[in-house]
């Protein structure tokens, strides 16, 4: 499976912010979820199929926090970048 992985310490007051390259999947895991993610099990995450960039995400809670981008099996390439932003 590829995948584009960043990963954040984040909580309620900050927001992640995607810029893509093209149409991708945007998940925002945390890390039992992202283990699960990797080894092709069910999960649960925020987000989903973005078609326009950027992509905010907001975590739920305080903690570590994985933001993968993927093209959901298709073939095809896209570019990615993520960082944190203080919520204003």
């Amino acid at each position: 499976m590829n995948f584009l992985k960043y990963e954040f310490e984040a909580g309620p007051d900050d927001v992640i912010e995607v810029s893509l390259s093209g149409q991708a999947n945007v998940r925002l895991l945390d890390s039992p979820n992202f283990q699960s993610y990797r080894a092709g099990r069910g999960h649960r995450c925020i987000g989903g199929l973005a078609k326009v960039s950027p992509v905010r995400l907001r975590p739920p809670h305080r903690g570590h926090w994985f933001v993968v981008i993927d093209l959901g099996g298709y073939r095809g390439n896209v570019q990615a970048s993520a960082r944190l932003v203080s919520a204003a």
